[in-house]
Order: structure tokens, then C-alpha cells, then sequence
């Protein structure tokens, strides 16, 4: 067929007779184009039938055509056009409204990754739970420390002998929920960004004076040791100028003798 011929064919082609010759032409089945458009067949068949009063409104008709039209080869957009003439600004009153939209396939998320994002979320869940689980059944199997000599009360003696112990003891900062932190030292940065519930960071050893700014106090744990550390700051502000020093962690503001962390509200 040449060129004239071909033209006469469209011209004279209602658009439903178009995408049914060029389905047929490609050897697919309603239920192919069904498959790859996610269009029910019910819309494909009225389509090729030109049966508008059982299709939903003229929009969605166009829609379901030109995604009809860019399975089987056609010009999207010549198809929807002709489609609008066909109709006249027919309005399906009567019709049901269908919620939907024609979905291209290319755009569609696959089967395989949603299930490994649900797998990954499930697998997060699990692990934070394990972890807390674990940081709890901590707490409960730490040995109370021993006093040395006889049971009496002596408010200065402990303290001074507990504090060259927690003086060199690793400081750990884990996260409950999600917590936005950041570590410096004497004006260097040696951390900044989030902590995700199980992750944890330790300050370098080699730190000497290391503070502390954290975006939500209440979403920390600080280990000192086998210790856990009293809050840095009240829930729902932010802590600023906390002292990492283990031996600042583990005692009070007021017993440390030092100005409490700034508090300042996000």
C-alpha cells in the first residue's frame, strides 16, 4: 500500500479501528494491552467499539487511548486528538467515575523491589528491637560496684576513688529514635549528622576536651564504661556546650561545679 493509500485508511479510520488493526498487526491480545497498561479490558473493548456511554469521562477516555496508542506504535497525541473530534464533547453523565488514571508502565515500581523495601523495613524493625532488647538486658546484668572496707556511710571517699577508673573509660552515644548530633573538639569537628536507632559513635580516645550539641537529648544514650550516663537535656531542646569528659558525664551540674548545657528550644 503506498502513501496515499495509507492516508486514506487514517483518514477514514475511526480511532477505535486504528488501535484494533495496529494491536492485530502486532499479534498482541486485549489481555497483552490490558497487562501493559493496566487498563481493564471492559475500557479497551468500548474503546475499539467506540462505545463511549460505557467509558468514564471524556478525560479518562483520552487518557486510556493514548496509553492504548503507545503500546501498540500509534502517535499519542494524533490519537487523542482525533479521539476528542470523534466524541464531540460527549460527557458520559450517567457513566461511573473511576478513581483511576492509566498507568505507564515504564513508571511502575517492580513487584521485586517493593517487596525488598518491605523486607528492609521488617528487617530494620527487627534489628532495632534486638538491640534494645539487648541494651536493656545490659543494664539489669551490670554488677552494682563493690565497696571496699566496712559498710558506713563516707559521701567523699568513693567518688574520689571511682573517678581515675571513669576518667579513662570509653564514651559511647547510641540513639533510642532518630537524633541529629554533633561532636567537636577545641573548635574541630569530629562528628556531625544523624544517628539512626541502633547505630552508635565513640569519642576518639585521643579527644581531649570533646562537646557536645544534640537536637533531641532525650533520644540519647551515653555509655561511660559499663555506666550509663544521667541526661544530657531536657526532652524537645536542644543541648549545647555538653562536656563529654567522662568524668563530666557522670557526675551532676551542680556537684560538677560547672555551668549546666545550654538548652535552647529547635
Amino acid at each position: 500500500m503506498d502513501e496515499t493509500d495509507e492516508t486514506d485508511v487514517t483518514d477514514t479510520s475511526s480511532v477505535g479501528e486504528r488501535l484494533r488493526a495496529a494491536r492485530e498487526e502486532k499479534g498482541f491480545s486485549l489481555e497483552d494491552i490490558a497487562a501493559e497498561t493496566r487498563i481493564p479490558r471492559r475500557h479497551l473493548e468500548s474503546l475499539e467499539s467506540g462505545e463511549w456511554d460505557k467509558l468514564p469521562a471524556p478525560t479518562y477516555s483520552i487518557g486510556f487511548a493514548k496509553s492504548y496508542a503507545g503500546s501498540v506504535g500509534l502517535d499519542r497525541a494524533e490519537i487523542s486528538e482525533q479521539l476528542r473530534v470523534e466524541m464531540g464533547g460527549y460527557r458520559t453523565d450517567t457513566a461511573t467515575i473511576e478513581t483511576f488514571e492509566p498507568v505507564d508502565s515504564a513508571r511502575t515500581m517492580p513487584k521485586w523491589l517493593v517487596i525488598s523495601a518491605i523486607a528492609a523495613v521488617l528487617l530494620a524493625v527487627i534489628l532495632f528491637t534486638w538491640m534494645r532488647e539487648r541494651s536493656l538486658s545490659g543494664e539489669q546484668e551490670t554488677p552494682p560496684a563493690a565497696v571496699e572496707g566496712p559498710v558506713q556511710p563516707a559521701p567523699a571517699a568513693p567518688q574520689q576513688q571511682a573517678q581515675p577508673t571513669t576518667a579513662q573509660s570509653p564514651v559511647v552515644l547510641s540513639a533510642t529514635a532518630p537524633a541529629w548530633i554533633q561532636v567537636r573538639d577545641q573548635g574541630r569537628t569530629l562528628f556531625e549528622g544523624m544517628l539512626n536507632p541502633g547505630q552508635t559513635y565513640q569519642v576518639p580516645p585521643t579527644a581531649t576536651a570533646p562537646v557536645l550539641r544534640a537536637g533531641a537529648p532525650e533520644a540519647l544514650r551515653i555509655n561511660v564504661g559499663n555506666a550509663v550516663a544521667p541526661p544530657v537535656g531536657p526532652a524537645g531542646q536542644v543541648a549545647s556546650n555538653v562536656s563529654l569528659r567522662p568524668a563530666d558525664l557522670m557526675r551532676a551540674p551542680a556537684a560538677a561545679g560547672q555551668q549546666p548545657a545550654t538548652a535552647t528550644t529547635p
